[in-house]
């Protein structure tokens, strides 16, 4: 019964964000909720226990989709955006006791994103070398406080239980980050327009938010279970007043600010321990998550791209004493570029923006009770 525990602890600890992979605009932060806040380790944690965690997320968008149809054609003729990112997650939790927790995560993102269009352009004419430029962002993402709190009482139920979270967002990364974008006169000569970069690498939203999640497991036999886990973050503001493009008058008042779009992320699974006494185990599992095209309260003006993925979740896990720490790769299976409200306005019906996506993300966690 440990070893189950131990796992689904340590499915916890991992990158439980709502970060789609690639252009797809979700906020870089980890789940609001202790992370190994179901392990048997926890529940032993005397009250006024701390547990410090670290976990790092790595993925390359580069494959466009416009709806569930990818374009083939922006790789073959090399007009790809791609969008590299690392994020560094420093999460900080408090056991008051063992059914509650209050948690703390910070996030350190690097984002480096290359195009043609953004630049010279996608043509041939416009950009006859096809020339790519890189812009960029780096700093702490929002930071989210939040509680979690264990339904039923984990000391007495051993093989299920599931808990709810509630967490603010707080707008400590900077929606308005700026780089220098290449432009050319009609007579050939360079020159820089330094503007926000674009929203899938931008540090913050810009306003404040609020999450509500839910998270259990179930065991079967000595060291199997299954798992779940769910994330909504809610926000109200419609825009953050980042201005895309100030040199541009003619940019639709719709789109003219970055909106302030709701994430959701949602995960199930099974695990299983193959090599109890060593604390590892391999987990199965898949996940959704994206961006909504409407807010669940408040408008939906502003530019957002909204969609999500669809992936498989492989993993190990690794429990010992203290210390836990894990790595999965969940691989995209599905990836759908949904309409957005400003799309939505096109009476023709016709208008539907693209987005890149990742085929894969690497995620690691490490994480030690004090």
């Amino acid at each position: 019964m440990k070893n189950i525990f131990i796992f689904l602890g340590l499915i916890m600890l991992f990158q439980q964000k709502a970060n789609a992979q690639g252009c797809v605009a979700v906020r870089q932060m980890s789940c609001s909720s202790a992370p190994h806040s179901s392990s048997s380790d926890l529940f032993k944690q005397k009250n006024g226990t701390w547990l410090v965690s670290t976990s790092y997320r790595y993925f390359k968008s580069f494959r466009h989709f416009r709806g569930s149809e990818q374009e083939t054609d922006r790789v073959a003729n090399g007009t790809q955006v791609v969008n590299i990112s690392h994020g560094l997650d420093l999460g900080l939790s408090y056991l008051a006791n063992p059914r509650v927790s209050f948690n703390a995560n910070l996030p350190l993102i690097y984002f480096d994103r290359s195009s043609l269009y953004e630049h010279y352009g996608n043509s041939i004419t416009a950009n006859p070398d096809q020339k790519r430029f890189h812009t960029g962002s780096q700093g702490i993402g929002d930071l989210r406080l939040s509680a979690n709190y264990w339904i039923l009482n984990p000391a007495k139920i051993l093989k299920g239980n599931f808990s709810i979270g509630l967490g603010v967002k707080l707008p400590t990364g900077n929606p308005g980050v700026k780089d220098d974008f290449h432009k050319l006169t009609k007579d050939g000569t360079e020159y820089l327009v330094t503007k926000p970069v674009d929203q899938s690498i931008q540090l913050g939203d810009g306003r404040m938010g609020v999450s509500v999640e839910s998270q259990g497991y179930r065991s079967f036999g000595k060291h199997s279970s299954f798992y779940y886990s769910a994330y909504y973050l809610i926000n109200p503001a419609e825009t953050n007043g980042v201005e895309r493009d100030p040199s541009n008058a003619n940019v639709d008042p719709i789109i003219k600010y970055f909106s302030v779009a709701d994430q959701f992320a949602v995960r199930v699974g099974a695990s299983q321990s193959i090599l109890p006494k060593s604390g590892i185990s391999v987990m199965l599992g898949g996940r959704v998550e994206g961006v909504t095209a409407k807010d669940l309260i408040g408008g939906n003006e502003g530019f957002r791209r909204p969609g999500y993925v669809v992936a498989v979740e492989p993993g190990l896990s690794y429990m010992k004493g203290k210390i836990s720490a894990t790595a999965t790769v969940p691989v995209a299976l599905y990836r759908n570029r949904t309409k957005s409200y400003y799309d939505l306005q096109d009476p023709s019906g016709q208008r539907h923006g693209d987005a890149a996506f990742a085929d894969y993300s690497i995620n690691f966690s490490i994480s030690k009770w004090f």
